[in-house]
């Protein structure tokens, strides 16, 4: 299988997904993960879900990126779990239809990554 970067990964459409959709498997979560290595996959209540911090420089950057993130998840109709904190936000993706992760996940971690890149360059 060819590796996939962050950008070719953020670049793909999202499907939508419903109850009956299928998790990614083994092989696809590696695939995916290799290009967004900043997240980590964590379990909670059975579920497997992706979540990365990120840090700033005070709370009123760690809320700009809060609120893009925000836009971001309301145009894939697609919503994380977003904890904002003074200087940092951690974001958790997780489908929560199919109590688990989907390709989706990974595209919008990935999508996720770039807007964080783009506040850095904004900086």
């Amino acid at each position: 299988m060819n590796e996939l970067s962050q950008h070719e990964l953020s670049q793909q459409q999202c499907e939508a997904c419903s109850f009956d959709a299928p998790r990614v498997s083994h092989s696809e979560i590696e695939r995916f993960k290799a290009a967004i290595p900043d997240w980590q996959i964590v379990e909670r209540d059975g579920i497997m879900q992706l979540e990365r911090p990120f840090t700033f420089r005070n709370f009123k950057q760690a809320l700009a990126f809060t609120n893009r993130i925000g836009e971001l998840a309301e145009e894939a109709g697609h919503h994380p779990a977003l904890l904002t904190e003074w200087g940092k936000v951690t974001v958790t993706w997780w489908s929560h239809a199919i109590k688990g992760l989907h390709k989706n996940d990974f595209i919008l971690a990935a999508r996720t990554d770039e807007v964080a890149e783009s506040n850095v360059r904004a900086d």
